[in-house]
């Protein structure tokens, strides 16, 4: 290892070690081999700001455009106030010199004023580590880092996830798949350590892969894959847990809104993103700008979004549509939302229910998913922009008309984006059982 390397190293883990706080693993012999540095909680405050420019950069996994495409639409949906757009770069088989050596054509002249990176599936080469492995992978992150500041883009630097096998399309692939973790581990250590040196946010994608997976596969039995069947690409309940840890980097505090009804009143009343329209003793309806997040799906199977919810606390942190009943009469009262009905304690609705947790369907799941179609349409052709026609002879004939033309092609897909996202006319109607 170059002397200049091991020095950066040692004493930037003494300097985590000393000042991160570090969350416990799980207390089971699985985790003892792992240990990763102890990563800080994401600084206070929301990192996104209004009218931000956001780019997600990655490799085949973030080429599959799951995880970029729940980040979108829940931005698009559910914090639409800050106005935040965003394009995926995703590049399969990527490394990070590969997507530094694009980084200025592809990416920057967008103007990002914010950034996600997620490498080190490849770089780690699915192999047991080494010194030149992880140099090269320092060096050419931490100057990707430096690129996107230079260029005036906040960046949250994310760890690469895990693997659940040894792929089998690698043909030099070697070790166990405990090997090839802590390999991807030593990446993970080194994203922390330069989002520490560099100032930037770090996302612990391999932390809350390792994690969720354990929990995933303790509670569905070991054929519930956290990583994908591959073992390296995740199906939608490990995309899941991949835009969590990333939304929860940005700082966002996942508050939806509450809504309020007196019945002895027949009053409501709604916060931010919600307007009441009527109200009385036994319903309150409204007109809402801002979504709960909608997923349906079987709990226990890994390409399904809502079993991903079920790992880890995505309704609690990033989903609350709030619903309060204040001075309750009765014992028990059956709450309904659109076509579906739960009875509820009177303490509970007096604390107050999350409807995005409890109403797996419900008056927004139709909308919400013909915002989240119509984001997968953009980013699909954001895929071939840059693929196809920047790397493509095109590109190589006149970069800069074709930039231009792919542009023009690129717009009305943000504005049919745009078009299906509209407020949502919605009932709440209670009834004392």
């Amino acid at each position: 290892m170059p002397r200049s390397f091991s020095l950066w190293l040692s004493v930037t883990i003494l300097f985590s070690a000393q000042a991160a706080d570090l969350v416990p693993l799980p207390d089971d012999p699985f985790f003892a081999v792992y240990q990763p540095l102890p990563a800080p909680p994401p600084p206070p405050g929301q990192l996104l700001r209004k009218g931000d420019r956001l780019a997600i950069c990655g490799d085949s996994i973030t080429e599959q455009k799951m995880y970029s495409r729940l980040i979108e639409t829940y931005l698009t949906v559910c914090v639409p106030e800050l106005e935040i757009e965003v394009r995926q770069f995703g590049w399969s088989g990527e490394r990070a010199p590969g997507f530094l050596a694009r980084l200025t054509n592809d990416v920057l002249r967008f103007g990002p004023t914010i950034a996600t990176t997620c490498y080190g599936m490849n770089d780690h080469r699915y192999q047991a580590s080494t010194d030149a492995i992880r140099l090269e992978y320092r060096q050419s992150s931490e100057a990707i880092i430096r690129a996107f500041k230079a260029h005036g883009a906040r960046v949250v630097q994310g760890a690469p996830g895990t693997v659940g096998k040894v792929p089998h399309w690698v043909a030099d692939a070697s070790g166990t798949v405990t090997d090839l973790n802590l390999g991807l581990r030593e990446l993970r250590n080194i994203d922390l350590m330069l989002a520490q040196q560099e100032q930037v946010v770090f996302a612990d994608v391999f932390g809350m892969m390792l994690v969720a997976g354990f929990h995933a596969q303790q509670r569905h039995g070991t054929n519930y894959m956290i990583t994908g069947k591959d073992g390296v690409h995740p199906d939608w309940a490990g995309q899941l847990v991949m835009a969590y840890t990333f939304l929860k980097a940005m700082g966002l505090d996942g508050n939806l809104g509450t809504i309020t009804l007196d019945p002895a009143a027949g009053i409501g009343h709604a916060t931010a993103g919600h307007r009441v329209l009527a109200a009385a003793a036994d319903r309150i309806e409204l007109e809402s700008v801002r979504y709960p997040f909608c997923a349906t799906g079987p709990a226990d199977q890994d390409s399904s979004i809502r079993s991903g919810m079920t790992l880890l606390p995505f309704h609690r942190q990033l989903n609350r549509l709030v619903f309060r009943l204040t001075r309750p009469s009765a014992e028990h009262y059956r709450v309904r939302w659109g076509d579906q009905s739960r009875v509820y304690p009177a303490a509970a609705l007096e604390d107050g229910v999350n409807l995005a947790e409890d109403f797996e369907v419900n008056p927004f799941s139709a909308p919400f998913q013909r915002v989240d179609e119509a984001v997968a349409r953009k980013q699909a052709y954001e895929t071939r922009q840059i693929k196809e026609l920047f790397h493509g002879p095109e590109g190589r004939a006149d970069m800069e008309t074709t930039a231009l033309l792919t542009e023009k092609v690129r717009q009305p897909l943000v504005e049919a984006i745009r078009r299906e996202f509209q407020p949502v006319r919605h009932t709440i109607s209670v009834n004392a059982e």
